[in-house]
């Protein structure tokens, strides 16, 4: 039995689909001389927050085998709406990858359709998702929400665990590290990220994206000492490939005093990733998790008409009419 009549409306009908998604996500039109001829199909955007540990997956980005966080979650949707992928055009905030995990990943798809209520679909969704892939949230979003290009800023942590001994119930989400680091270091060094910088030092090249603007902003680097734990925590307007891992590796040279906090603006200066391989290579993947994708207030609002958002069905035990009866006899 399939999901396609969960919580949705029957206007407009299915058989609007989406022919030209590409009019849609733009919110433009392709000029038509003759009007009054076009029928433009009517489109619905969907804001999703997601969670997943990424252990097991290779990374976000759409790929079948070894599968990856964003097929996974198109598969779902195509087996509950009955869209392919093409009309549900799903986007993603942040490709993260191999083994990085998200708390607050966040993403878009778009329907013809609308719905009376996103519960039903929610619970859908994490019902034939893998459990070690969560939507937390749905909502309703503005034609203009754009997943990736309405970005304000993200949010990463990164863990490591300072202990001559691994926590076993940490070891797939902490970097484990028995050399004693040096936290004010550490904090000094980060201080040097924070501002607007050419950060191509930091970056590794990627095959499957144009080339990024390596200009970015970081508004702070924290470095936070939590028991054995030592949590990073750095937000900027945008990070390329493996700028945050690559910064955390020169920050652990640095806590374990093998290098001077002075040697981050001599790497950043030199705008060339083998500067920094001189010193460093990329943290691993495990200790890494997105925890925020930051939009403008604006941006957020709902639009007019739309379901609430739905943050998942809560259940209840309701009392039986035999406990009800036997409490008044008992009065």
């Amino acid at each position: 039995m399939g999901f396609a009549a969960i919580g949705f409306s029957s206007s407009p009908l299915r058989a609007l689909s989406l022919s030209n998604p590409s009019r849609l996500e733009g919110g433009g039109e392709e000029q038509n001389h003759h009007p009054a001829k076009l029928t433009l199909p009517c489109s619905h955007k969907w804001r999703i927050v997601i969670a997943y540990d990424g252990t097991k997956f290779s990374g976000w980005q759409y790929q079948r085998s070894p599968p990856t966080i964003q097929y996974l979650i198109e598969s779902a949707l195509i087996r509950i709406t009955k869209l392919d992928r093409k009309e549900l055009r799903l986007v993603g905030a942040s490709r993260t990858d191999t083994g990085v995990h998200a708390w607050g990943q966040v993403a878009h798809f778009v329907t013809p359709f609308t719905y009376d209520g996103l519960q039903s679909l929610h619970a859908a969704m994490n019902g034939l998702l893998p459990p070690e892939i969560r939507v937390r949230e749905i909502s309703p979003a503005l034609p203009e929400f754009h997943a990736r290009f309405s970005t304000k800023s993200k949010t990463y942590h990164y863990k490591i665990y300072n202990n001559p001994i691994m926590d076993p119930f940490l070891s797939l989400y902490a970097y484990h590290s028995a050399h004693k680091f040096n936290p004010a270091s550490m904090r000094e060094a980060a201080a040097y990220f924070v501002g607007k910088h050419d950060f191509s030092s930091f970056a590794n090249a990627s095959h499957n994206d144009r080339l990024p603007d390596p200009v970015k902003e970081i508004f702070r680097f924290d470095i936070n000492e939590m028991g054995a734990v030592l949590q990073l925590e750095v937000e900027g307007t945008g990070f390329l490939y493996r700028q945050v891992r690559n910064m955390v590796a020169l920050l652990l040279q640095i806590g374990r005093e093998a290098l001077p906090p002075n040697v981050v603006p001599k790497i950043l200066a030199a705008q060339d990733r083998r500067e920094l391989a001189k010193f460093a290579l990329s943290a691993p993947p495990h200790g890494l998790c997105l925890m925020s994708v930051n939009y403008e207030h604006e941006i957020l609002k709902p639009p007019e008409g739309g379901p609430d958002i739905s943050f998942g069905r809560t259940h209840q035990v309701s009392r039986c009419a035999g406990a009800e009866k036997h409490a008044l006899l008992e009065h």
